[in-house]
């Protein structure tokens, strides 16, 4: 009898306790899980953080870098032809505006960004010879389509800059078709080996890839060729959220 009283007594002893290490289980479970979920969303916004830091700082190397480029060119342009550097320099000043108040935003319609090309591409125009033969195709936006800014003007840097020769006869074709949720872009010239390219043209390069991989993730093609004399970039963007 005493056995099946000590039995029965320990059995009714672990109803209780059963219960009450299950119930204070659960409650430690539900700290952690909450503890780890805080921490989990702590993480998230220190690498959203980081990510956005790194992002302003790839798009700000492009302001001094451009503004460098363009001065130069305006600068050769003072002796030679002045009154083409006073109307250089009133596009400048329009572009500026873009660059420090349009570009500081995350995304920017891509009208604005068409049209910061546009005046680029007039600009560089005004010193280039009479050998350059120049062909653009650009669509018509007729959507309220937003990009990531600065990201189309490095390809028709690099073309000025590498694709332009005083003598020969040199081309460049720019094309900007927009089709579906895609962009497809693409500056096409003729190649003139220069000492400085490899570096100069890099740097614009690189830098416009490591922005498209943190703003565009799986979301790109980039496409660099050079066959017989003639570079090309494009570029593939999947520019819809989500």
């Amino acid at each position: 009898m005493r056995m099946r009283e000590v039995r029965s007594t320990t059995v009714s002893s672990l109803q209780l306790i059963l219960p009450m290490i299950l119930g204070i289980g659960m409650c430690v479970g539900l700290k952690i899980n909450k503890k780890w979920s805080k921490n989990e969303l702590l993480l998230q916004k220190v690498k959203q953080t980081q990510l956005d830091a790194e992002i302003k700082y790839l798009r700000y190397q492009i302001q001094p870098h451009f503004l460098f480029n363009t001065l130069n060119n305006i600068y050769s342009l003072i002796d030679s032809a002045p009154i083409n550097a006073k109307t250089s320099i009133h596009s400048l000043s329009k572009m500026m505006r873009y660059l420090l108040h349009d570009s500081i935003s995350n995304k920017v319609p891509l009208v604005k960004e068409i049209g910061f090309l546009e005046r680029y591409i007039d600009l560089m125009q005004l010193r280039v010879s009479a050998n350059l033969t120049l062909e653009k195709k650009i669509s018509i936006v007729n959507q309220p389509i937003e990009i990531a800014p600065l990201l189309l003007i490095t390809f028709i840097e690099n073309a000025f800059k590498h694709g332009i020769d005083a003598i020969q006869p040199s081309q460049i074709k720019i094309k900007l078709v927009i089709e579906k949720d895609t962009i497809q872009y693409s500056v096409i010239n003729s190649s003139f080996p220069k000492n400085e390219k490899a570096t100069d043209s890099g740097i614009g390069l690189e830098n416009l890839k490591k922005r498209l991989e943190l703003v565009y993730p799986n979301k790109f093609e980039l496409i660099e060729e050079e066959v017989n004399l003639e570079y090309s970039a494009k570029l593939i963007l999947n520019f819809k959220e989500g």
